[in-house]
Parts: C-alpha cells; sequence; structure tokens
C-alpha cells in the first residue's frame, strides 16, 4: 500500500472540498503554499509533524487522512 499517495489523494481532495487555496492550507497549518503542492504531487515526503499539522488545519484525524477510499 502506497501511504504516500494515499496521504497526497486524501490531502488534495479535502482540501478542494473544504475550499482551501494551498496558499491558505500552508497558512493554518504553518508550512509554505510550494510545500503543500510539492506534498500533493508527492515531490517531498512529509515529516510526521507536518502530517499532523494538516490533518488539524483540515480538521480531520491523520488516520483519516491515510484512510484508501474505495470506489463508489
Amino acid at each position: 500500500m502506497d501511504y504516500g499517495k494515499i496521504f497526497a489523494q486524501n490531502m488534495r481532495r479535502i482540501r478542494l472540498a473544504k475550499g482551501f487555496s494551498q496558499d491558505e492550507l500552508g497558512e493554518q497549518c504553518g508550512l509554505t503554499r510550494n510545500y503543500i503542492g510539492n506534498v500533493e504531487r508527492r515531490e517531498n515526503s512529509p515529516s510526521l509533524q507536518s502530517m499532523e499539522a494538516i490533518a488539524d488545519a483540515l480538521g480531520v484525524s491523520l488516520p483519516e487522512l491515510l484512510e484508501q477510499k474505495r470506489p463508489e
């Protein structure tokens, strides 16, 4: 299971559903817009601390960001 890919996909999906830009999410969790974009494109692997900050800013649990969604 590719947790990096799952995290990136869920992060982007939830960010867009909540209407956050990459810049807004970055501001909420103390990271840069570039870093957020790099994580979503899987160019950077976030630390556990960064993953927790992103989850908090999105208002979800870290396990939710790592959960593989089944096709509907």
